[in-house]
């Protein structure tokens, strides 16, 4: 049984729709389990556990979205924007960067929108030092990535955009230099619109390459107004012809060649959204997983050389489990159920169901997102950001999902859902089961807006993991984890990676993390989510156990080492060679 709850419109003209003093989460009853005897509801002291805060309004961001609209309703107004997470300045405190929209066609502006970097203070609050970094763009941005492509130590920037996407690169000290043209990685024409981004060693010789996702072509003299029962409403995507992807491999000197073509990219025209590169059949390379909207995903598989087949048919990941072709929006990568591989989470558009790809081994993925619960009250909304984040630190792997409507007078002519809506927690039961504790996770689950991009990462320093939403034409959400604060007595542990041989980011790397009887799986990805990145230090929640016996990691490139017996409830950072050299200075020690 559905129960709607009805919000007020930003649009005055769009207020049909009943007022409430107070945002209520909408729910829809989880399924059926496949297993009666499976658990359906969560105790009332383990869903306390979670606990999110919104401090959106103290902590010093006064960033808000702009889409450029004007009543036209072009596509790409509804699609933008993704966000990321990065530590610019080095400073050891996560820094958060926002694209923005811009003005289209018939859009008047006082103030020109511009993108935004946010440093962080330590104390929960940030300053804006768009300008002072240079990288106050007045670009129309889309999605974003981060890496050390050029492995100095400084996480660089690439931002997709309608039209030329641009390469930021850091100076070292505060400050960014658009190195675009240089670098050869502007990617399409003046109205092309990017998608997401991400930055992976497709070769494992060292240094990041870059895959660029591509949306459509929007050419304004060929817009029409389109009209749904009596109202307007924005084009559907299958308007429009489907655009390859764009691969680049890094020369090492600062350059990129477009190797589309010749890696067997180009051959697969789609229209992208999010995407994120994993190594999902465990042989020690990095391959690329793409949403698609409107059409079948991709899942490009590296044959270890750089060259790419794509086999998500094959692989049962270009549908959902009925074989419907759906809209894809955002997608993030992990190993859900502890069985040491990774799995795959993408979102999708009202009244279609999230999918949870569950690798079977072999290459072979199975929808389990209905079975599973990890789709419950998701239906009524048009789903985007999500992010597989350990909360509460219990070992298991939960997931939030960022929802927001497309068409913002959608309450016109459709009561079953609405432009502004909440954000789901669906927290990980274990045995393969989710529960939704929305309700009860705290006042962050309450804002109710038409979310896009999400973020996760430890922002205040204190092993616990925090959450940026942004949100169309306003301003974002910040949730502050209290998980620690509230004294909560289960471990966790993070790690950051340093690549010598291997990318400095460690890109790509797998780290698994053995703690008594818990053994967990996580990799770095270089984008991911809807259009964003986040995540590059790994978060691994520990429940009650206080030590962590073994750390292996599994470097892009070939090398493998461990680390053992270390302490939890700290973030150390594990330098590529460092395990050789403490059992080379061991034995020597003991001769």
């Amino acid at each position: 049984m559905l129960a709607i709850l009805f919000v007020k419109s930003r649009f005055p003209d769009d207020n049909l729709a009943e007022t409430r003093p107070a945002p209520t989460p909408f729910a829809i009853a989880p399924p059926a389990p496949a297993d009666p005897a499976a658990p359906t509801t969560l105790p009332t002291s383990a869903a306390g556990a979670i606990h999110l805060q919104d401090v959106s309004d103290s902590v010093g961001i006064n960033f808000r979205h702009h889409d450029g609209s004007s009543g036209r309703r072009y596509i790409v107004e509804s699609m933008s924007t993704g966000l990321a997470t990065l530590d610019y300045d080095g400073d050891g405190w996560i820094d958060l960067y926002f694209p923005n929209g811009a003005p289209l066609p018939g859009c008047v502006v006082e103030v020109l929108p511009r993108h935004a970097l946010y440093r962080n203070l330590g104390d929960w609050t940030f300053a804006d030092v768009s300008v002072a970094a240079g990288l106050g763009a007045a670009a129309y941005g889309m999605g974003v990535t981060v890496g050390d492509y050029d492995n100095d130590g400084h996480a660089d920037i690439y931002v997709s955009n309608f039209g030329p996407n641009i390469l930021y690169r850091n100076n070292g000290d505060g400050t960014f230099t658009d190195v675009t043209r240089q670098a050869g990685v502007a990617s399409g024409p003046e109205n092309r619109i990017g998608a997401g981004v991400c930055f992976l060693d497709i070769d494992g010789d060292g240094d990041l390459d870059l895959f660029v996702s591509n949306y459509l072509i929007l050419d304004f003299a060929a817009h029409v107004t389109h009209y749904d029962r009596g109202h307007p409403s924005y084009p559907s995507p299958r308007e429009y012809r489907p655009l390859p992807d764009t691969l680049y491999r890094n020369n090492g000197d600062g350059t990129f060649t477009d190797i589309s073509s010749d890696s067997g990219i180009s051959a697969h025209p789609g229209r992208g959204m999010g995407v994120i590169g994993a190594d999902f059949d465990g042989d020690g390379d990095t391959d690329i997983f793409v949403c698609n909207d409107v059409q079948e995903n991709f899942l490009f598989r590296n044959d270890g050389t750089g060259r790419f087949e794509e086999c998500a048919v094959l692989a049962g990941v270009a549908t959902n489990r009925q074989g419907e072709m759906i809209a894809n929006m955002g997608i993030d990568c992990g190993d859900f159920d502890h069985d040491g591989r990774l799995d795959f989470f993408t979102t999708n558009y009202q009244g279609q169901l999230p999918m949870l790809f569950r690798n079977c081994g072999d290459g072979i993925f199975e929808d389990v997102a209905f079975t599973s619960g990890a789709s419950a009250g998701s239906l009524p909304f048009v789903n985007w950001g999500c992010g597989w984040v350990d909360f509460d630190h219990d070992g298991w792997r939960d997931l939030f999902i960022a929802n927001g409507h497309t068409e913002d007078n959608i309450e016109r002519r459709d009561l079953s859902t609405a432009y502004h809506c909440p954000n789901l927690l669906l927290r990980n039961l274990g045995a393969g089961r989710f529960a939704d504790v929305s309700a009860v996770a705290g006042d962050g689950l309450w804002p109710v807006q038409a979310s896009r991009g999400a973020a996760f990462d430890d922002l205040d320093n204190d092993g616990d993991v925090d959450g940026v939403i942004v949100n169309s034409r306003t301003g974002p959400t910040i949730l502050r984890n209290t998980l620690v604060e509230s004294g909560c007595r289960n471990h966790w542990l993070q790690v950051r990676l340093r690549g010598t041989t291997a990318n400095r980011d460690g890109v790509g790397a797998q780290v698994t993390v053995t703690a008594g009887d818990l053994v967990q799986l996580a990799e770095v990805h270089g984008g991911r989510g809807y259009q964003s990145h986040w995540g590059s230090r790994l978060h691994f929640g520990l429940g009650t156990r206080p030590r962590v016996d073994r750390v292996e990691i599994r470097w892009i490139g070939g090398g493998r080492e461990v680390f053992r017996d270390l302490p939890a409830d700290r973030l150390i950072t594990l330098i590529e060679g460092m395990a050789q050299r403490a059992a080379n200075a061991a034995d020597a020690a003991n001769k």
